[in-house]
């Protein structure tokens, strides 16, 4: 099951970054899917998240970036984990605080999936921004 999961979470990097949203994203995601992101730069105390709320801020997201990028740099899958080690980079479609539109965020990110029934049901991001 760790290989067919890991193949998802690849699957679904490639979708963010295809610009996928909303209904094209829903398919990754198990229907009780939470999604927490951790304290980071952007949100100062984090946030958690269903699968409601997850599309409809793919949608923003989508509206906020020109183009974005997900490059693993490793990977670890156990049984219905996957732990990713990603660099993210995102070029702003709007300014963002001190970056005009057109200038590039990077984010260096840890993100832990865990499926069920092959989709994903939990997500926790800590996602560390380069200084903007």
């Amino acid at each position: 099951m760790s290989t067919m999961n890991l193949e998802t979470a690849l699957r679904y990097l490639q979708a963010l970054e295809a610009g996928r949203t909303g209904a094209e994203l829903a398919p990754f995601f198990h229907p009780d899917v939470v999604q927490r992101e951790h304290p980071n730069a952007l949100y100062r105390e984090g946030q958690t998240r269903g699968l409601a709320q997850m599309l409809v801020d793919s949608e923003r997201g989508k509206a906020l970036l020109a183009a974005q990028r997900y490059e693993v740099r490793g990977s670890l899958a156990q049984g219905d984990d996957v732990a990713l080690e990603v660099e993210w980079t995102g070029t702003l479609a709007l300014p963002v605080r001190t970056l005009p539109a057109g200038a590039t965020m990077r984010a260096a990110i840890g993100m832990f999936l865990t499926f069920r029934d092959g989709r994903i049901v939990s997500q926790r991001n800590h996602d560390c921004y380069a200084p903007f």
